[in-house]
């Protein structure tokens, strides 16, 4: 049978039952990113149709968030809400789910997760939410997946440093290879029976099946969905041709934004790009899905499931052809 026939029967769905929480999820494990300019309420309707997921972005008002639940109370198996642990951010957080008690999970988003002040926070959040799904993160070390687990947390996020706007191993000299961060902290978290989410670093289709195959449970995308109709960001048209912002949320654009300047004591560690706008987002869903497919059935998987006991990595200096990369407009 061909590959394009047997990428039909493939099974892209997941059940999970979260250690903490005790809550159990089904869907299709790819999230976009609680970044303003993806996690939007309008990619969340259009994500939750193919059975994604959506971290929305903490910088939603409560009436906002009051009328999305009231139009859409379906999709609320699909979204989490975000949160940091600046000044507010926790009496927020209160506040959303006060307003919208169906919300099940919680995104407990900071660019450093490596402080005590952070593991009390997610410490805290459990106490006030104990049977609601916690993600928290960033980390790439498996000693800090285990802590946070313990503290708390169903599901890590893992990344510091692969995204396409983050400059943080440029300005700080700080990070990890995603590859290896997703191996190492999928074993220490499966260790634990709690679950991983890579996030960031992937620029195709084959990026999120090779997360997948490293052992991560959901994958995190940030880039390929911006740009796009529900995507978040300023449209701006030049020479006839429209652009949407794109930008990281440690960028100078974001704090400027949202907290009115960039704070004396840091620097900018996220970059502001220009998007060619892309349309709707659910041709790129079709592709990114489409692709996951195609992998599976390249290992001999029938399942997403059995993705990473089927993946074999290998060192290599090119991944790609691109001697016609110049001409191709259409990949």
């Amino acid at each position: 049978m061909r590959p394009e026939v047997l990428g039909e029967w493939v099974d892209l769905t997941r059940e999970f039952i979260f250690r903490n929480s005790g809550q159990t999820y089904n869907g299709v494990p790819v999230m976009a990113s609680n970044m303003d300019t993806v996690g939007t309420f309008e990619m969340a309707i259009t994500l939750a149709k193919y059975g994604l997921f959506t971290t929305i972005h903490k910088h939603y008002s409560i009436d906002a968030w009051k009328e999305f639940a009231a139009k859409h109370p379906d999709k609320l198996n699909n979204i989490a809400a975000s949160s940091g642990m600046a000044a507010g951010d926790l009496q927020k957080l209160e506040s959303i789910i006060e307003a919208v008690p169906d919300l099940r999970y919680i995104c407990l988003d900071v660019a450093n997760g490596y402080s005590e002040f952070f593991v009390q926070f997610l410490r805290d959040v459990r106490k006030k939410f104990p049977s609601h799904v916690i993600m928290a993160g960033n980390v790439v070390t498996g000693e800090m997946v285990e802590e946070l687990i313990l503290s708390g947390a169903d599901i890590i996020k893992v990344g510091i440093g692969p995204g396409s706007v983050c400059t943080t191993r440029k300005k700080t000299g700080i990070g990890y290879p995603q590859l290896s961060a997703v191996i190492e902290c999928a074993d220490a978290a499966h260790g634990l029976g709690g679950h991983i989410i890579s996030d960031g670093g992937c620029t195709c289709p084959g990026d999120v099946a090779k997360a997948f195959g490293a052992g991560a449970d959901f994958v995190m995308i940030g880039g390929m969905l911006a740009g796009h109709t529900e995507s978040g960001g300023e449209m701006i048209e030049k020479n006839g041709k429209k652009f949407k912002l794109f930008y990281g949320m440690s960028s100078a654009t974001a704090m400027q934004k949202h907290a009115g300047h960039v704070a004396e004591y840091r620097a900018s560690e996220g970059k502001t790009v220009e998007i060619e706008y892309r349309g709707d987002a659910a041709h790129t869903v079709q592709d990114i899905l489409g692709g996951i497919r195609s992998t599976c059935t390249y290992v001999g998987a029938s399942k997403l499931k059995e993705l990473s006991r089927r993946t074999t990595f290998i060192r290599v200096t090119q991944q790609m052809n691109e001697v016609f990369s110049p001409f191709n407009k259409s990949s």
